[in-house]
């Protein structure tokens, strides 16, 4: 019997058994302040599972929403930002 098998490493290669590119590290260190906002909500969201919110926890749970749409707004000016300046 005949093994038959790819030999180029192109056609075998998984696609997720790379290191990321430097592209992909750069983008995920522009959406880092989005990303700590977003764990900073869940974790006032988790605190509150267990029990009754209490004022403070709902102020926490606010400001740190506050903070996640600030990030988001900043990254989306960011983005349309450079967006603008590529086209021009």
């Amino acid at each position: 019997m005949v093994y038959i098998g790819a030999v180029q490493a192109v056609v075998t290669a998984d696609g997720f058994d790379r290191e990321p590119t430097a592209a992909e590290l750069d983008a995920i260190e522009q959406e880092m302040p989005v990303i700590r906002a977003d764990i900073d909500l869940l974790d006032a969201q988790i605190i509150t599972i267990d029990r009754t919110p209490t004022e403070l926890d709902a102020r926490r749970i606010r400001r740190a929403h506050r903070k996640v749409l600030a990030a988001r707004r900043t990254l989306a000016n960011t983005a349309a930002t450079h967006t603008a300046g590529a086209s021009a």
